[in-house]
């Protein structure tokens, strides 16, 4: 599913014109972006977390060069789904694969 499709569905279960949605969803996104850069997490209870994660200093290896090349410490963003986001999702799965 993209975005478009998303904000399709949304608008024919809502009633709420595509507009409003596109521009809903585009802030929502820009809010999580701007909370996660400044190292605040999103927690929303149900459906899960918007976290940062630490990455330690590593060495890499550049193979073209065949060379080492230091990796600093840096920060990830990452989703934690919620438990009932997880048991939702295998639930269906397990439907769909006994259908079939």
């Amino acid at each position: 599913m993209r975005k478009a499709d998303l904000v399709n569905q949304i608008s024919e279960k809502t009633g709420i014109p595509k507009v409003d949605v596109l521009i809903t969803l585009e802030t929502m996104f820009k809010e999580v972006k701007d909370s996660l850069s400044k190292g605040q997490n999103i927690y929303i209870r149900g459906f899960g977390s918007f976290i940062t994660k630490k990455r330690a200093a590593k060495i890499g290896r550049n193979i073209k060069n065949n060379t080492a090349v230091q990796i600093p410490e840096h920060y990830i963003p990452a989703f934690k789904p919620a438990k009932e986001f997880t048991q939702e999702v295998k639930e269906n799965h397990q439907a769909d694969t006994e259908r079939n």
